[in-house]
């Protein structure tokens, strides 16, 4: 045995170490559920795989190999077979827990995979330190099933730090708030009423669509999906479609929009196609007592008035139509500027009773 063998032998039978302490060591052997360590001491020293991550799926040997350099924190110096029992992970997580504490001072935005996914929230790890984001904290909107987050990268500030109670808690959502803020601001600077925009259905509901203009939604009302009638805005929109619309209103945050596009205006072509004198075909739309509203193109309604329905007495016009009924009719007057026009079926039927009793 050579002197500088020996000299180091005796110099790591002297050596001490204690519980607590932080050593460094060299890999002289992984197996399937431990890492042992050579660490200059007499003894050496024992990593479980529970001390060196709370990932129960990792393989300690595709982790691991023999030759890598470790530190470690000291456990127990003698489990009672001579061997000194180390764990990495508790190491880690108080690297960990420093790192947190000074992105918790510095609100730095931090970026960690999901580690778990529970029903009060998420966890993520950052330096084997476990930061808990509860579901109120992940999105600006609520959702309900989180289990689109597992595994995924997801960026967070630490709004809450305190390692002795284990309560340090991630906040996704202060993040997402500020983004949407930024972008808010900047389409507020970019558009004017007039404006044509693309935007995507954000949600549909039965008075009109809100849409995502790219940094703030925009409300486009029933009235405005269409110049023609719209019954029921799930008929016509879906959540992801993509819509050009026109942007009607700005009023502090809120968008108002509209589809009724000035130059697709079916009144500008109205006065050649509703002419007085014009013979037109229409669809009964709604009915009062004094007459019915005619359809006569998307946008153009025309009233059919009780005593121009028939030559003989009509009491009430659902006495002889129905809601859908195609019907034709004279055009017998036209105002452009108010937007309206009056028909007339009567004037279209023949005056049989004034034939029969001029022939008798």
């Amino acid at each position: 045995m050579s002197e500088l063998s020996f000299e180091q032998m005796l110099e790591d039978s002297v050596k001490t170490i204690r519980n607590g302490e932080i050593v460094q060591g060299t890999v002289i052997d992984v197996k399937e559920d431990e890492i042992i360590l050579n660490i200059g001491y007499k003894a050496d020293g024992i990593i479980t795989k529970n001390e060196y991550s709370n990932d129960s799926s990792l393989v300690l040997t595709d982790a691991v190999k023999v030759g890598d350099t470790m530190e470690a924190k000291v456990l127990k110096v003698n489990d009672g077979e001579g061997q000194v029992i180390l764990t990495y992970k508790r190491l880690a997580a108080e690297k960990g827990n420093k790192r947190l504490e000074a992105a918790f001072e510095s609100q730095e935005v931090l970026k960690a995979p999901v580690t778990q996914v529970l029903d009060g929230g998420l966890c993520v790890n950052v330096e084997e330190a476990r930061v808990f984001i509860p579901a109120s904290l992940v999105s600006d909107t609520y959702e309900k099933d989180l289990s689109k987050y597992a595994d995924q990268e997801i960026e967070f500030v630490i709004t809450e730090f305190n390692p002795r109670r284990r309560r340090i808690i991630g906040n996704r959502k202060q993040l997402l708030l500020a983004e949407k803020a930024e972008k808010q601001k900047e389409l507020m600077e970019r558009i004017n009423v007039g404006d044509v925009v693309t935007g995507v259905v954000k949600n549909v509901t039965d008075f009109g669509a809100f849409i995502d203009l790219g940094g703030a939604d925009g409300l486009l009302h029933i009235s405005e999906m269409s110049w023609g009638r719209v019954e029921n805005p799930k008929k016509v929109f879906n959540v992801g479609d993509e819509v050009k619309v026109m942007i009607k209103e700005i009023n502090g945050d809120k968008i108002a929009l509209s589809m009724k596009f000035p130059e697709e205006n079916p009144w500008l072509t109205a006065a050649e196609k509703f002419a007085v004198g014009n013979v037109v075909t229409g669809k009964v739309a709604r009915m009062t007592d004094f007459g019915a509203f005619v359809e006569l193109a998307p946008g153009i309604d025309a009233l059919l008035h009780v005593s121009q329905i028939s030559r003989e007495h009509v009491a009430k016009p659902s006495d002889v139509l129905s809601i859908g009924q195609e019907i034709e009719a004279k055009v017998v007057d036209f105002n452009g500027e108010d937007k309206k026009i009056s028909l007339s079926m009567k004037a279209l039927e023949a005056p049989a009773q004034a034939e029969e009793d001029t022939e008798a």
